[in-house]
């Protein structure tokens, strides 16, 4: 019995970029291939090359990059040599990509419906209203509602998880044999995650259709994929069923990334790494005293509202309390209420009701605009959800930790100054010598460290964490996640994490509050609310994380 020859073959694939520094190898040197239907999972952290590898399959790499040796094989056609009119017949109607980025690959001035028939007809010769009858069939596939009203929306006016969707129509619109999904799901939150990938094996089992899934989460390779290859800075160092890798995997690289992804059982010292874990000793740090009985809260909140001037009720009868030395974490979808509540709790947007007590004053009655003159300004401190964003492209590393010891402080340039910095430094594992550096010559892990750094340098009493590790690869996201639980122990600090990873929340937080549409659903101890949640949509939220282990368990008893 012959086998039957695969879908696609690269071999000995390299890709080079030129740069002002002369070529850099982003792909250096793999070979894979996908039989006709076969699911592939390509995993790595970012610069692994694995998105590159993607766009080189489909010679969409931008006018730096080259394909500098090797050769890609779809149904016995080379299209590393492919003309341009060849390669434009082939993509969509034979090989077809979801980006990372839904709403920034839409057209942000044409309505979807025009969209998806702009793709039908680039491959068809078919009438524009045959086009528009099967965008929204399409449409109706990928279980988007009202489809009727969505023909005619724009970009901007759906959320993250619709705009994917009308990406999944779009690519399947030709029925290719090939789908690939570069982090389809980054930005969404678990339970929309679950849906968009959900539909997206559903449509691919249905058409037939091969599928590549690019992804730095391995619980979404290990739900979805039969195979995956695990890549690093350009190389190809591990390939195996799913079951195997994740159960037993063989390359340090991929037990690095095995053991700090975090699982329904993870305790934050579990999170092994190697090279980051010399930066940031770990020694044992006891866990802070509970307050005795009686002791006032450090924070509390009551009956707290946010209208938006639109009427929209953004935050309704939000009531909590946090105890000195506490961590507490606010989980929910997008759009739940999560990051305004911890905006308001910051001062960094007024409320409409409630009240907010802190170490037993009362700050609700002073404006966002003015609170930074408040002296509650030093005590409360926020981590942002995104360092590259947070941080003063104009300041270097110093700067921008000098910068609230400058401000709330009153501390000026000198030997304290740069002995306070230095420590705070010091504390986040930030090498010395990266003080000088500025945002853009720093890795995302190393900007991080900064503004945890900048958060603690005043000695805050309680931190806010708005999503902290959301932009991070799993390896940095364990140092930052064991950094951030040292310092809460040393210090005594008190924590607000704010989050849609339902793992990180279970190993950093005591107790758990869950929002939906800005109201309380439930709250409680967190390992017994995620192990036994009281309410369906609680029990959603834990269902659609996917665990290693879990599935493991599930495709072991399956037999797959």
């Amino acid at each position: 019995m012959t086998t039957p020859k695969p879908l696609l073959d690269i071999e000995n694939l390299q890709v080079t970029f030129s740069t002002r520094r002369g070529p850099v190898e982003a792909v250096r040197g793999i070979s894979l291939s996908l039989a006709e239907g076969e699911t592939l999972g390509i995993v790595g952290e970012s610069g692994s090359g694995k998105s590159v590898t993607g766009f080189a399959m489909t010679r969409l790499l931008d006018a730096s990059g080259k394909i500098s040796g090797g050769r890609i094989g779809f149904r016995d056609r080379d299209i590393t040599k492919m003309t341009s009119a060849s390669l434009r017949e082939m993509h969509g109607s034979a090989m077809a990509m979801i980006f990372q980025n839904p709403r920034g690959a839409l057209n942000p001035i044409r309505a979807i419906g025009q969209q998806i028939a702009d793709a039908i007809l680039a491959h068809r010769k078919i009438s524009a209203s045959e086009a528009r009858a099967e965008s929204l069939e399409l449409l109706r596939a990928v279980k988007i509602r009202d489809p009727e009203k969505r023909m005619n929306a724009y970009p901007h006016e759906l959320s993250g998880g619709m705009c994917q969707r009308v990406m999944i129509a779009m690519a399947i619109s030709s029925n290719p044999a090939l789908l690939i999904a570069d982090e389809p799901t980054t930005g969404l939150d678990v339970t929309t995650q679950k849906v968009v990938m959900d539909l997206l094996a559903s449509i691919a089992a249905e058409r037939g259709m091969a599928t590549i899934l690019i992804t730095h989460d391995l619980g979404l390779a290990a739900r979805y994929c039969r195979r995956v290859v695990v890549m690093e800075q350009g190389r190809l160092v591990e390939e195996a069923d799913a079951l195997t890798l994740f159960r037993s995997p063989q390359h340090p690289y991929t037990k690095r990334l095995v053991a700090a992804s975090p699982t329904a059982t993870s305790r934050v010292e579990d999170l092994v790494t190697d090279d980051e874990k010399l930066l940031v000793p770990a020694v044992p740090v006891p866990q802070p005293p509970k307050p005795a009985h009686g002791t006032p809260p450090l924070l509390e909140v009551l009956d707290l509202v946010k209208r938006f001037d639109d009427g929209t009720v953004g935050v309704e009868n939000f009531s909590m309390a946090i105890a000195p030395g506490e961590s507490v974490g606010l989980v929910g979808e997008s759009g739940s209420g999560k990051s305004t509540t911890s905006r308001m709790i910051c001062r960094l947007l007024d409320q409409t009701e409630g009240t907010i007590n802190f170490n037993g004053q009362s700050i609700s009655h002073i404006p966002a605009r003015e609170f930074h003159r408040a002296p509650q300004r030093r005590e409360i401190q926020i981590v942002f959800q995104d360092p590259n964003d947070s941080l003063n492209p104009r300041f270097n590393a110093f700067d921008c930790i000098a910068h609230p010891l400058i401000r709330l402080l009153g501390m000026r340039n000198g030997a304290a100054l740069r002995q306070r910095v230095g420590e705070c430094a010091h504390r986040v594992g930030l090498p010395a010598n990266l003080l000088e550096r500025f945002p853009h010559q720093l890795s995302g892990g190393q900007k991080a460290r900064i503004g945890i750094a900048r958060a603690i340098a005043c000695r805050p009493k309680l931190l806010v964490l708005d999503e902290p590790t959301a932009a991070l690869d799993v390896s940095v996201q364990a140092v930052v996640l064991q950094l951030l639980d040292r310092l809460r122990r040393e210090d005594n600090l008190a924590f607000l994490f704010v989050s849609h990873d339902l793992n990180v929340v279970r190993m950093m937080c005591q107790r758990t509050i869950v929002l939906r549409n800005g109201a309380i659903v439930e709250e409680g101890e967190s390992h017994q609310l995620f192990d036994s949640p009281k309410t369906d949509y609680t029990r959603e939220l834990v269902d659609a994380v996917p665990h290693i282990e879990m599935i493991a368990a599930e495709k072991m008893a399956a037999g797959a």
